[in-house]
């Protein structure tokens, strides 16, 4: 049997005047940034939070605690690569991720190649198996104001050996 796994990934953060935002590890340039402990990229955020719940690893917050100084200002590209290494240690692979970035400004459609080909360069996978989209909220709440970006993603993972139980409890005895 082949296990197939999936997760759901989340992240938002408040827009306030900057020099760009970082989405998956692009420089979107702008007069605005996310507020964040570290870079605020909410698309690799998302994105780890979905493959760390896909392999049922903790959340973002539990494993790169905001209140450890150690990730102030760390790049979400750094911590993606972590993750990854995670999925390799448990014998894990990427079948695919698929992100809904939202936000009124900036339009996601000129970025989305350049980050999905970031994403996919940093998990080493290949570009065709990282899916982005753009959706704005039509001006209504935080985000439709300009206020807030927010990503949702979905990743699925498999288990390399299907042959050998990915945890004790799979295992009949």
């Amino acid at each position: 049997m082949i296990k197939i796994r999936s997760g759901v990934g989340y992240d938002i953060h408040r827009l306030v005047p900057g020099a760009g935002l970082m989405l998956g590890g692009i420089r979107i340039p702008g007069n605005l940034k996310a507020e964040a402990h570290s870079d605020g990229d909410v698309v690799i955020h998302s994105l780890i939070d979905a493959l760390l719940g896909a392999m049922g690893g903790p959340d973002i917050g539990e494993l790169f605690p905001d209140s450890d100084p150690a990730y102030k200002g760390i790049a979400g590209a750094e911590l993606l690569r972590r993750v990854k290494a995670m999925l390799a240690e448990r014998n894990f692979e990427i079948m695919n991720l698929d992100c809904v970035i939202v936000a009124e400004a900036p339009k996601i459609a000129p970025f989305k190649a350049e980050i999905a080909g970031n994403i996919a360069a940093i998990l080493a996978i290949p570009k065709e198996d990282v899916n982005l989209k753009g959706k704005s909220k039509e001006k209504l709440d935080a985000i439709g104001r300009g206020e807030a970006i927010e990503c949702f993603s979905i990743a699925m993972i498999r288990y390399k050996n299907p042959s050998v139980s990915v945890c004790d409890s799979d295992s009949k005895t």
